[in-house]
């Protein structure tokens, strides 16, 4: 069979509102700042071509349990089909890709990282990256279903991710915490995309089935399953780098 793609999103926005010199620092529940790499924003209006693009063309959005089965359970997926994922849950999530894949009708996974989700709902920013509340993730579950982007370690420092410098016994404290509000277990998104193979065997350890990087490729039977391509979807992607994507080569 064909294999898979699996695309990663992180923020949407209107063209208008997108400002190319300016950092957009996170807002998040955590005491952590960072900044959002503006490489890793989306056009709105790209976005939507996008999603009529799989539409008009007949594409199946894939569930993790699906991936799952394709891995461990010798299910076959749909020959047009694409995983649809969105890491850290901003609110431009869900003020614009929602109604978006409502409309039709897909499905996507949100990874998730627990501490970084407010309690209270937070004013949208064209400047600053502000994550959702949780009434919001419940406000979207009938589209999306929610993995795991760890509870607190989506750090780093100089050096390394807080995933892959971490001791086991907090890594797994971490994982669980997180692991118990989630709606689908045992799906993993590496933070930055760091990872090594202390990291994949901690996840091995916690039954964990699934772990995805940031590196770009399409997915095979053969491909690790903790080790999965995304391809980013990024600012620069018009839609007919888009689509070269899902030609046969």
């Amino acid at each position: 069979m064909s294999g898979f793609n699996v695309l990663m999103y992180h923020e949407i926005i209107k063209r208008e509102d997108f400002n190319l010199d300016n950092p957009s620092h996170i807002k998040v529940n955590q005491d952590y700042d960072d900044v959002l790499p503006c490489v890793l924003f989306a056009y709105l209006d790209e976005f939507e071509k996008q999603m009529k693009y799989f539409y008009d063309n007949g594409y199946k959005t894939l569930s993790l349990k699906e991936i799952i089965d394709y891995y461990y359970n010798g299910k076959e997926l749909p020959e047009k089909s694409v995983l649809l994922t969105f890491d850290d849950m901003y609110k431009s999530i869900y003020i614009y890709a929602y109604p978006i894949l409502k409309k039709y009708n897909f499905n996507a996974v949100g990874f998730v990282v627990l501490d970084w989700i407010f309690e209270k709902e937070q004013e949208y920013s064209t400047v600053s990256s502000v994550c959702m509340s949780k009434k919001e993730l419940k406000e979207i579950s009938d589209i999306f279903e929610f993995s795991n982007h760890t509870k607190s370690m989506h750090t780093r420092d100089a050096n390394a991710t807080t995933v892959q410098s971490v001791d086991k016994e907090s890594f797994f404290k971490d994982l669980n915490e997180c692991e118990d509000f989630v709606s689908t277990k045992g799906a993993f998104a590496y933070p930055f995309g760091g990872y090594n193979e202390e990291v994949i065997k901690r996840l091995k350890e916690a039954d964990f089935k699934l772990g995805f990087t940031s590196e770009p490729g399409k997915n095979a039977k053969t491909t690790n399953p903790f080790q999965l391509h995304r391809n980013g979807v990024l600012i620069n992607i018009d839609i007919d780098k888009f689509t070269s994507m899902f030609e046969k080569k």
